[in-house]
């Protein structure tokens, strides 16, 4: 084995031996000071590989995500220490920071709202709460969109060079501040029930942990994507940015360019048997199975009003026979509403309208049947969609269910 290989595994053993022992309950500030005696460097992509070898081992992420503030913290101070190359405007990682910045701007700005509603007099803090209420509602909104981009567009390029801990273990601590992030919000829209101190004190729990989010994407996620995320996938995670639209506000006129295109495309485990379509690509059995589990009915009916398609579902709300197949949809119906029929499609292909809706009861079921135009990406109309669904349990719903119920009851939660 190279000597750079034995030394790379021997850190790759501290930093899990550290780990254990934080999670032991060893002193903190004993597990610091080993550190940074015994290592003079450690980078992102060493602790990411320690925490995707500790959940290989058998770790759970929630565990981890228990300690993660702490792992972070002792990391803080060598990870600080690296060289930062500086980001590109229009880049997908500069997004990650511009929006860190802008989301610290306004965390600045709540804490200092915050802190005069906790000297304001009983008669000034209403405004105040309305102010507040108004700032952090556009926070908190943002702040959503920005962990959502990075849960559902930057993890899963991670996945593919098969960085799957870390990922996890971040997912978990962001929904640890969503939820944070909501019983602050009911907090503050409260207030009658809540003093201005219970306010400023939860939203110093808040900063706190957001604020060691910022820490975690900078200084360890960012590296770990710059690692391992190719040219080609960075334009492909570009294109894909744009349907967030702006988050906080708009970054400066992007610079960067990918140097290759991204291609967006996925190979299908069914060979040449398969369909590409706008988000991944599909064979015709995989189609076939969707359409036919749906948990409702479909009917498509062409620009040329010649039925092409029905969903064979195990229990449809009307009938339908493939001898349908290629007839006028207005030789589908009874004569006394083929002119609702002949509206509705008029309608669509005109463009005066792009949906309808009806609903009915039936053998005590509550039927709700929608119309949808179909068009292309020019506007152009290609169709009409029919659906049909059983909304009687539906309706009949109240309440929440967050915990995933079988019929032996078994029970895992929900967010």
């Amino acid at each position: 084995m190279s000597e750079y290989l034995q030394n790379q595994e021997y850190k790759q053993q501290i930093l899990k031996r550290l780990i254990t022992d934080l999670h032991r309950g060893r002193d903190f500030e004993e597990v610091k000071g080993e550190f940074n005696k015994l290592l003079e460097h450690v980078d992102a992509t060493e602790i990411a590989s320690m925490e995707q070898q500790l959940i290989k081992e058998g770790m759970r992420p929630e565990e981890i995500k228990k300690l993660c503030d702490v792992h972070a913290a002792v990391f803080r101070d060598a990870l600080e220490k690296n060289e930062v190359p500086e980001l590109v405007s229009g880049h997908p990682l500069y997004s990650i920071k511009h929006e860190n910045d802008e989301a610290r701007k306004l965390l600045q700005e709540i804490g200092e709202q915050v802190e005069q509603l906790s000297m304001a007099q009983a008669g000034e803090q209403k405004h105040l709460l309305e102010l507040l209420q108004e700032k952090f509602s556009f926070f908190h909104k943002n702040l959503a969109l920005h962990y959502s981009k990075k849960e559902n567009i930057l993890f899963p390029y991670l996945e593919k060079h098969d960085i799957t801990g870390p990922p996890s273990v971040m997912w978990s601590v962001d929904d640890e501040i969503r939820e944070l992030l909501k019983k602050f919000s009911a907090q503050v829209s409260q207030s009658e029930n809540n003093t201005a101190g219970q306010i400023k004190d939860n939203f110093v729990k808040l900063k706190e942990k957001v604020e060691e989010m910022f820490f975690k994407e900078e200084d360890i996620l960012t590296p770990m994507l710059r690692d391992a995320v190719t040219e080609e996938e960075w334009a492909e995670i570009k294109e894909q940015e744009l349907d967030f639209g702006v988050v906080f506000s708009e970054p400066p006129q992007g610079t960067w360019q990918p140097k290759t295109p991204g291609k967006l495309k996925w190979e299908a485990s069914g060979g040449n048997d398969y369909i590409e379509l706008d988000t991944g690509v599909l064979t015709h059995e995989q189609v076939n199975t969707i359409l036919t589990n749906l948990p409702v009915d479909i009917t498509f009916v062409d620009e040329n009003d010649e039925v092409c398609y029905f969903s064979d579902t195990k229990d449809r709300v009307f009938t339908r026979t493939k001898a349908i197949i290629g007839r006028k949809v207005q030789n589908c119906h009874p004569p006394e509403s083929v002119h609702v029929v002949e509206q509705i499609v008029n309608d669509f292909k005109s463009g005066k309208h792009h949906h309808n809706e009806f609903w009915l009861e039936l053998n005590g079921r509550f039927i709700y049947i929608q119309y949808f135009a179909l068009r292309d990406h020019d506007g152009n109309y290609k169709g009409a969609m029919e659906v049909s669904q059983d909304i009687t349990r539906a309706r009949s719903l109240q309440g929440e269910r967050r915990l995933l119920k079988y019929d032996e009851d078994t029970q895992a939660e929900v967010h």
